[in-house]
């Protein structure tokens, strides 16, 4: 195949390394990974090696309890990025874990209509398809079924 036919760039992809490798593998066995510190006892996401609260360094995995709220959101209309282009309309979000963090998302299996800012909420994971790659956590209206 030449250069011109190859694949497009996966631009939903993530790129695990040794540090966020332990936060893929367990999204891949369907179970999301927050991180908490021992200093100050908050949690946070995205994984990072300190507190951003306290700059402690004693941080450690801790599996999530997958529920969390509807912060906010946006319906995206239009993306050229591949494969971004092939899910539209799709739904771009923000959610508060029931740990604490904040984190972006997307929303699946709810109709655009029925967002509501606080509504309930559960994980789920988009298997990376095609190509390979780490599935990666999305959420879906609470009580739909298990994540």
């Amino acid at each position: 195949m030449s250069p011109e036919r190859a694949a497009a760039p996966r631009f939903d992809l993530p790129e695990p390394d040794a540090f966020t490798r332990p936060y893929w593998d367990a999204a891949g066995e369907g179970r999301l990974l927050i991180r908490r510190c021992a200093g100050c006892g908050r949690a946070h996401h995205y994984p990072r090696e300190f507190c951003p609260y306290c700059w402690g360094e004693d941080v450690r995995w801790e599996r999530a309890s997958g529920g969390a709220t509807l912060y906010t959101w946006s319906v995206v209309h239009r993306n050229d990025l591949a494969p971004f282009g092939s899910r539209v309309p799709y739904v771009a979000a923000v959610v508060d874990l029931a740990e604490g963090p904040r984190m972006m998302t997307e929303v699946v299996e709810c109709a655009h209509g029925d967002l509501r800012v606080g509504m309930g909420l559960t994980v789920t994971f988009r298997e990376a398809g095609e190509g390979g790659g780490p599935a990666v956590p999305v959420f879906r209206p609470a009580g739909r079924g298990t994540a």
